[in-house]
C-alpha cells in the first residue's frame, strides 16, 4: 500500500529581491571618507612640518603661571653653638678638676679650683700692708688732734700776754701823762705791747700752718689706704677667680687639661657649649656670593618643619670655592638640636610677586637659555626666549610665552636643534 506524502499541498513561494539603492551607498561612502580626511589630515600636516618625531613619554611639559617667585638657594649647614667660651687658668697652678666632659652645668657653677701658694701669699701680704696704713693714719689722727691742741694752748696764751700788754700799755698812758712814770718806762710798755702783737700774730699763723700740714698728711695716707685697698681687692678677685666657675648655662666640652696637673697662666682648661644659643654654619658656593647680604631670610628644616631665622654673618674670604655664613633662629628654636648636626637651609635672595615662571628643567642646559619648544596640538615649535631670575625649582620668563602655554622642560639635545618636532603618543 503507498502512502502520500503532502507534496501536494505545498505551495512555492518567490520573494522578489529588491534593488540596491546605489545613492546611499555612495553618500555613506562619501561621509566616512571625509570623515577619515578629517581625522587623518592635521596629523598629515604636522607630519609634514616636522623635521623630527619623538615619543611624548620622552619629554617632561610645564605649564607657564603667573604668581609669586622665589630666588633661592638651598646648601646643607651644620649646627654649632653660637656661644661655645673656652676658660683658662688666671694664674699658675694646680688644677683640681670638678667636673667631667658631657656634664650639664649651670652659670656660675664651680668647674675647677686652682692651688696658687704665690698668688695667695701675695694677697695675704698686700692685705698686712693695708693694715699697717690704716693704723698709721690712725695714729696720725690721734697726733693731729694732739697737735691742734698744743697750736690752740699757744694762740691762747698770746692772746693774754696781748691783753695784759695792752693794759700795761693804758697804764703806761696814764702816767705817763700824769709825769708818774719816766720816758724809758713809757717806752718799755710800748715795746712790750708791740712784742705780744707780734707773738698772738705768730701763733695763730703757726697754728694755721700745722693744721695745713696735718690735712695734707692725712689727705696723703688717705690716699695710700686707698691705692693698697685697690690692690688688695684686685688680689681678692684674682684669688677668688682661682675658682673657675662656669659661665654660661650649658654642657662641659672638651677637657684641655687633665686633673691634678700644673698649668700656667692663661692656659685653656676647658669648653662650655650653651645649647640654649645655637646657630647653623653653612657653606655658600662662590657663584652666589656677590648675592649675600647680612639679614636675608632663611628657611631651616627641621623634623619636616620649617623655622625661621635670617642670615647674620658672612665670611669676608672664599676658602675652597666656598664662603662660610652663619645663620641665627629668628623665632622658634628647634628643639632637641645637637652640635654639628646637619640641616638643610633655603636663603632667599629674592622675592617678586605677579611673575610670569615656569618649571625649571634640562632645557635650560640644552639651550642656554634662549629658547624653548612651545608644544601646540601635538607639534614643539622651537620659539626664542628670554628667561631672568633662577631659583632652585622655577625660572622667570621675561618675554617669548604667555600664560598657559607649555613648553618642553627636559633636555632637548635629542631635537638636533630642529625648528619642529613631532610629539607621538
Amino acid at each position: 500500500m503507498q502512502i502520500k506524502d503532502t507534496s501536494d499541498q505545498d505551495v512555492q513561494i518567490t520573494v522578489q529581491k529588491s534593488k540596491p539603492k546605489f545613492w546611499l551607498t555612495l553618500i555613506t561612502s562619501f561621509t566616512i571618507l571625509v570623515l577619515i580626511i578629517w581625522q587623518v589630515a592635521p596629523a598629515a600636516s604636522r607630519w609634514s612640518q616636522a623635521s623630527e618625531s619623538i615619543s611624548i613619554d620622552r619629554v617632561r611639559l610645564s605649564t607657564i603661571t603667573r604668581g609669586d617667585f622665589i630666588r633661592d638657594i638651598s646648601v646643607l649647614g651644620r649646627v654649632v653653638a653660637a656661644v661655645s667660651p673656652t676658660v683658662y687658668s688666671p694664674a699658675d697652678g694646680t688644677v683640681t678638676l670638678l667636673i667631667e666632659a658631657g656634664h650639664e652645668v649651670k652659670e656660675g657653677q664651680a668647674l675647677a679650683t686652682l692651688d696658687s701658694p704665690e698668688l695667695t701669699s701675695r694677697l695675704f701680704q698686700q692685705q698686712a700692708t693695708l693694715e699697717g696704713l690704716e693704723s698709721s693714719y690712725e695714729r696720725q689722727q690721734i697726733q693731729s688732734k694732739k697737735q691742734r691742741l698744743q697750736d690752740q694752748k699757744a694762740v691762747d696764751l698770746a692772746n693774754v700776754r696781748l691783753i695784759s700788754a695792752n693794759r700795761e700799755k693804758r697804764r703806761a698812758d696814764q702816767g705817763y701823762e700824769k709825769n708818774a712814770i719816766s720816758q724809758i718806762d713809757f717806752e718799755k710798755a710800748q715795746d712790750e705791747l708791740e712784742n705780744a702783737k707780734l707773738q698772738h700774730r705768730h701763733a695763730e699763723q703757726d697754728a694755721a700752718l700745722n693744721i695745713e700740714s696735718l690735712d695734707f698728711d692725712s689727705k696723703s695716707l688717705s690716699l695710700d689706704i686707698r691705692r693698697q685697698k685697690l690692690l688688695v681687692k684686685e688680689l681678692k678677685r684674682q684669688v677668688d677667680a682661682l675658682t673657675i666657675r662656669s659661665p654660661v648655662n650649658g654642657i662641659v666640652g672638651n677637657l684641655n687639661a687633665d686633673n691634678k696637673t700644673f698649668l700656667s697662666k692663661n692656659q685653656s682648661i676647658l669648653t662650655v657649649v650653651d645649647l640654649s644659643n645655637l646657630e647653623v654654619e653653612i657653606e655658600i658656593p662662590e657663584s652666589y656670593a656677590d648675592d649675600l647680604a647680612i639679614g636675608m631670610d632663611v628657611a631651616v628644616q627641621f623634623e619636616q618643619r620649617q623655622f625661621s631665622a635670617r642670615l647674620v654673618t658672612i665670611s669676608p674670604e672664599i676658602l675652597n670655592n666656598q664662603v662660610t655664613g652663619r645663620v641665627r633662629f629668628s623665632g622658634e628654636t628647634p628643639a632637641k638640636l645637637r652640635q654639628n648636626q646637619r640641616l638643610n637651609t633655603q636663603i632667599i635672595l629674592e622675592q617678586k610677586s605677579n611673575v610670569l615662571q615656569v618649571q625649571r628643567g634640562q632645557f635650560l642646559e640644552s639651550s642656554g637659555g634662549r629658547f624653548a619648544y612651545l608644544v601646540n596640538d601635538g607639534l614643539a615649535r622651537k620659539t626664542p626666549i628670554t628667561l631672568g631670575a633662577r631659583s632652585l625649582s622655577h625660572v622667570e620668563v621675561l618675554s617669548g610665552l604667555s600664560e598657559g602655554q607649555q613648553i618642553i622642560i627636559s633636555g632637548t639635545d635629542m631635537f638636533n636643534s630642529a625648528e619642529q618636532v613631532l610629539l607621538n603618543n
